[in-house]
């Protein structure tokens, strides 16, 4: 099916702390898919939405809503009900790729390495008592760690703790973005992330991207401000650990079950040892994303694979 005409409703904004990031994505699509002749809406999610989706009946919706609000699977299960074609994986699959304590134990079950970490609910400090909690955190796991919302994008909440006294500043961070965390210990090494997308019926990885923060923490800031990460598009691997890094991704995307695009993110250490870190339902499509980078990395055009991706999501239909 071409994308000529096609009537393509793309949703950013939101509530979420990634709003910003939603909306530089949405904008980014929309005028790749109008520059390959689609009619394209960009639409927030509010309380409108669903009636304007029933009335226009558009071709295929395409999801860029960073954050729980869209990332965690229920707006897929809503578009489904509502049989609205869609760009994205089927909503169970979005739900396991969210939680990042799921997605690294579905990859560890698929035989991939992933960070020895511990998950803690906030509940816990106060039902055991934070000195008890934190004294056997000290004991389970090694620093340096990095401590992060087990659900979230976009690195918010995230810190890379190197002693034990910068632990409790760390989990009140990211207990402001999320009840559960996870501490996981930090792998030292080159920290890469691979697009996922589904083209012509099979899934292809595209070439590796690797991130250098200026501040050593590929945090929010690095990710979104142009200047503060240098990046390798693609990335400085060897013919073997790239094909190995392409093999995990293609893995670790197909045993959560994510579709039609997606990322996953690894690190490489020093022995060539590929660390499973987490997936990404909805990637950051902006002008510093990885996907982007990576599409363009492949020798390919932002458009025709947006407007690929978006004709093939409208030509399967809904979702049974």
């Amino acid at each position: 099916m071409s994308i000529e005409g096609l009537h393509v409703v793309i949703l950013s904004g939101g509530i979420s702390h990634e709003r910003d990031v939603s909306l530089r994505s949405g904008r980014r699509v929309a005028d790749a898919l109008s520059r390959a002749g689609a009619d394209v809406t960009i639409r927030e999610p509010d309380a409108s939405l669903l009636g304007f989706l029933e009335e226009t009946k558009p071709d295929v919706v395409w999801p860029l809503l960073h954050g729980s609000s869209g990332e965690n699977g229920a707006l897929y299960s809503l578009l489904r009900a509502g049989r609205f074609p869609y760009v994205g994986s089927r909503p169970t699959s979005a739900r396991l790729a969210w939680n990042k304590a799921t997605a690294k134990a579905i990859a560890k079950r698929a035989g991939l390495a992933t960070p020895p970490s511990i998950v803690l609910e906030n509940s816990t400090f106060r039902e055991l008592g934070a000195e008890a909690v934190m004294r056997l955190i000290a004991r389970g796991i090694e620093l340096p760690a990095v401590v992060k919302p087990v659900e979230g994008g976009s690195a918010q909440g995230v810190t890379s703790v190197a002693s034990f006294e910068e632990l409790p500043q760390a989990l009140v961070t990211a207990f402001t973005y999320d009840d559960t965390v996870i501490i996981e210990k930090r792998i030292e090494g080159r920290e890469v992330m691979v697009g996922v997308l589904d083209l012509d019926g099979e899934p292809l990885a595209l070439p590796a991207v690797e991130v250098v923060a200026n501040n050593g923490v590929y945090d929010y800031e690095a990710r979104y401000n142009a200047g503060e990460t240098t990046y390798y598009a693609p990335a400085r691997l060897s013919d073997d650990e790239a094909a190995r890094v392409s093999d995990a991704a293609l893995l670790a995307i197909a045993s959560i079950g994510l579709s039609d695009i997606a990322r996953a993110d690894f690190i490489v250490d020093e022995a060539g040892v590929v660390w499973f870190l987490e997936a990404d339902p909805i990637p950051g499509l902006t002008e510093t994303s990885i996907v982007p980078l990576g599409i363009e990395a492949d020798d390919s055009e932002l458009s025709a694979i947006y407007a690929q991706l978006a004709a093939a999501a409208a030509g399967r239909g809904p979702l049974e």
